[in-house]
């Protein structure tokens, strides 16, 4: 429907992607997305057959740009793009080899480059739209052993302020969310075992890990007119990890 608004999900068949996917289609939304894994997207067409889906690496900006012009083509406007792609590598930096590097900037902040850059051309173009990305509460408070990771989603931060500062003459506004430790798969490894669940809830001031739905629930808030006088803006929803400091424990 021409008058049906577009969300492009970048990441669409992860843990907070995928929350993001529900809540945009449960309002109305048409819902398209990418994603590298060929695997995870056919089982996503099958439960969701509404939904666009297509094979990118949100590393390649070529196939971004391919994924954005598709989703033009079939659907005729873009209307929100959310940025869902990223990793987590928790070493310290003298352990950090050049390849996890280069990898970790590669995965979360040229990726996100890349995806503003192909969503954005086709707002101007229509006079408005908004863009959500994922960054980190590494990159609002000191973490030990997350040096590339912060470093790569803090540059995600300043990406969000500077292009919210060149697109808001257009009406596209930038936003980001910079969630804590959150219950998907891409934190599976890191919540293998009871005690590390228990460690990591304890580090979060409200005593528990996040869901990808408390994420995704202001990803989807961002993008639709309820926030249509919010830019440049970054976003905690870490369960109070970044601003909060908790008494010591007896």
């Amino acid at each position: 429907m021409a008058d049906q608004p577009t969300v492009l999900i970048a990441g669409i068949t992860g843990g907070i992607g995928n929350a993001a996917a529900q809540l945009f289609a449960k309002a109305g939304w048409q819902v398209a997305g990418y994603s590298r894994s060929e695997e995870k997207l056919s089982r996503l067409v099958a439960d969701q057959p509404s939904w666009i889906s297509y094979a990118a690496d949100a590393r390649v900006s070529s196939q971004v740009d391919a994924v954005a012009a598709k989703i033009l083509e079939r659907t005729g406007r873009l209307d929100a793009y959310v940025h869902c792609v990223g990793s987590i590598l928790l070493k310290p930096a003298h352990s950090t080899t050049d390849e996890e590097w280069s990898e970790t900037l590669r995965l979360n902040l040229d990726s996100a480059f890349y995806g503003l850059r192909a969503a954005v051309r086709p707002m101007m173009k229509a006079g408005g739209g908004s863009i959500a990305l994922v960054s980190t509460v590494a990159a609002m408070a000191g973490l030990p052993n997350h040096e590339a990771i912060a470093a790569a989603k803090a540059g995600i931060n300043g990406l969000v302020r500077s292009a919210a500062a060149t697109y808001a003459p257009r009406g596209v506004r930038v936003n980001a969310v910079a969630p804590g430790m959150v219950d998907s798969p891409m934190a599976a490894p890191l919540l293998g075992s009871e005690q590390a669940r228990q460690v990591s809830a304890g580090m979060h001031p409200l005593g528990r890990i996040g869901r990808p739905e408390d994420i995704a629930s202001l990803l989807f808030w961002l993008s639709g007119p309820e926030a249509e006088w919010v830019t440049g803006q970054v976003w905690s929803a870490d369960g109070g990890m970044a601003a909060l400091r908790q008494r010591p424990k007896a």
